[in-house]
């Protein structure tokens, strides 16, 4: 799999058939191991570990309707009242992180509104900081942790 821009962890892997499958902490099952999932699994582990996100409140594939279509944020984060607060979207490492990557983002948060949103690609990292009261947004040097996150009034 590919070098990530992520502490390394120990995953596991199975092979199943002609596939390869990562076991995803957050959904509880074996998933099919893509590189965009790859991606996902370290970024979710150093979520966990480093910044000390709490696994049972994470969700990856979380679904949302917008416009009356059935979308999934590939992570969402949420507080101990279970109200969404950051929002997390992750490309294969050879993606860019592109303008059309935020879109997407963005789109979602106009169903979820959170308080911060990232994007990932395992190699470079974004993260911005919503501010509803003057619709802006400041990009952060690095992933606050979990307890920053939730000291806010977003």
């Amino acid at each position: 799999m590919y070098d990530l821009n992520l502490p390394s962890f120990d995953a596991k892997i199975r092979k199943n058939k002609d596939n390869f499958e990562v076991f995803d902490l957050l959904r509880k099952k074996y998933v099919a191991l893509t590189p965009e999932e790859w991606v996902r699994q370290n970024f979710v582990n150093y979520l966990i570990s480093e910044k000390k996100y709490p696994a049972s409140l994470m969700v990856n594939e979380a679904n949302i309707s917008l416009n009356n279509l059935n979308r999934r944020c590939d992570t969402v984060v949420y507080n101990k009242k279970l109200q969404p607060k950051v929002i997390i979207e992750y490309k294969k490492p050879d993606v860019a992180i592109t303008q059309k990557v935020f879109d997407q983002i963005a789109n979602y948060n106009l169903v979820l509104k959170v308080g911060y949103l990232i994007v990932s690609n395992g190699i470079t990292h974004y993260c911005c900081k919503m501010n509803y009261d003057d619709m802006t947004f400041v990009y952060l040097p690095e992933i606050p942790d979990y307890q920053v996150v939730m000291s806010e009034n977003q």
